[in-house]
């Protein structure tokens, strides 16, 4: 008899400890949910600031390449480099618990290369060790992983890279230079998107002004030459803003969501604790009446 009413009591104990465990996960999860806000609202702050420089940037190359005459080895591409192979950059994250971000990014990746053999058999480099990580599960060789920038990128540590592969490119190294990231457009909303970086797409810059006619000092040459690889710059860096941004994004919504259901399983074994317990006080109360009984 006694070893049958010792059974609701070790369950109840070991549903107290898994109480126990589920609230302290929960602490935890809320805890980095505050950390990925307050991280999320300063990397918005820094992304949404540079947008406008981007942009205006975008825009008049844009209205510099439509003039007759205009042309440039980062639009047009360098004579000759047409079969070479192209560099894929892949922007991840360097730690998880951040949903899909990662997978998303990285299944984005693995169909731009399989998709386009020049991608396939040139460099790939990846920022974030979750990329590199998956990059080598997948048997694809990468050439770099780019440890230096973190979740707080630096302007110059990009420009650096991006002169990189601007060098790269007006040599014929490579015939393109793309980048595979999360673009960031509102808090709720994000998309992977594979960016061609090199050559330059000016089709793609808003507010070209058709018919306008500009005097350029200095000439055209002058200027392309130090505002293409200005744009170029600004646009790398935007993407790697747009990719902490999304991070964050990602990782508070699953910190919320875990949260949330740390919530909910700490209520679902509080109410089976109270069932034990119940269920224990009763076989007491039964075992004191049965004993009582027997000695009447």
């Amino acid at each position: 008899m006694p070893r049958y009413a010792c059974l609701p009591m070790a369950k109840s104990r070991e549903i107290k400890k898994r109480m126990k465990a589920v609230g302290n996960i929960r602490r935890i999860t809320k805890t980095m949910q505050m950390i990925a806000t307050s991280k999320f609202a300063r990397a918005q702050q820094a992304s949404v600031a540079t947008k406008p420089y981007t942009e205006a940037l975008m825009s008049l190359v844009g209205e510099l390449a439509s003039m007759e005459g205009a042309d440039h080895p980062l639009l047009s591409g360098v004579q000759g480099a047409a079969g070479k192979p192209e560099l894929t950059l892949i922007l991840t994250s360097e730690r998880g618990l951040c949903g899909p971000y990662n997978g998303n990014v990285l299944r984005t990746s693995m169909r731009h290369l399989r998709a386009s053999e020049k991608a396939s058999s040139g460099p790939v480099e990846v920022v974030g060790k979750k990329g590199a990580i998956v990059l080598k599960f997948n048997k694809v060789n990468v050439a770099r992983h780019h440890t230096q920038f973190g979740d707080k990128p630096q302007v110059e540590d990009v420009e650096r890279l991006a002169r990189e592969y601007i060098e790269r490119f007006v040599a014929g190294e490579v015939s393109a230079v793309r980048v595979v990231y999360m673009k960031y457009m509102s808090a709720g909303r994000q998309a992977p998107e594979v960016l061609q970086l090199l050559p330059f797409k000016a089709s793609e810059s808003a507010g070209t002004k058709a018919g306008v006619q500009f005097e350029f000092s200095p000439g055209e040459k002058e200027l392309l030459g130090s505002i293409i690889p200005a744009a170029v710059k600004a646009l790398l860096f935007q993407a790697f803003n747009d990719a902490v941004v999304s991070e964050h994004v990602a990782r508070m919504v699953a910190m919320k969501a875990a949260t949330d259901n740390a919530g909910k399983m700490g209520k679902l074994l509080s109410r089976k604790y109270n069932r034990a317990r119940q269920a224990q006080i009763t076989t007491e109360l039964t075992e004191i009446i049965g004993g009582a009984a027997a000695l009447s």
